[in-house]
């Protein structure tokens, strides 16, 4: 499976997780053991690291929203902008653009067009300031 599978899978566990208060161990067992589905090691990574770093996360979300309040934003959107935070945090090995465009991308493919440029908006006050952060 390609890294672009793999994060979308990312996204499904970060998103049931907003839906069913579960941990993402216990969404990936129920997974593989109901459904003939392998989660990617990856997909698996990122879920747990979204949901160990949430906090932080969400007030990184919090600080980029501009005129919104959390409780506002879809499940859809709110997961999405977990993923990449987290990836521009702590994913060393992807680059900014690349976790900003599979966002958008995922976006397109399970909001609307909304969220699509609103997530891009999100992550690029986010992608000025981690670029800030480096100089």
């Amino acid at each position: 499976m390609n890294r672009r599978k793999a994060r979308e899978q990312a996204f499904i566990l970060i998103f049931e997780r907003s839906i069913s208060h579960d941990t993402t161990r216990q969404i990936v067992d129920a997974a593989e053991t109901s459904e003939d589905i392998r989660i990617e090691e990856f997909a698996e990574q990122t879920a747990e690291g979204v949901e160990q770093n949430e906090l932080v996360l969400d007030g990184q979300i919090q600080k980029y929203l501009r005129g919104w309040k959390m409780d506002r934003l879809s499940k859809v959107v709110l997961s999405l902008l977990r993923l990449s935070l987290y990836e521009m945090n702590f994913g060393k090995d992807i680059p900014v653009s690349v976790s900003i465009n599979e966002a958008v991308n995922l976006a397109k493919k399970y909001g609307d067009e909304k969220d699509a440029r609103f997530i891009n908006g999100v992550l690029g006050s986010a992608a000025r300031e981690h670029d800030g952060e480096d100089a």
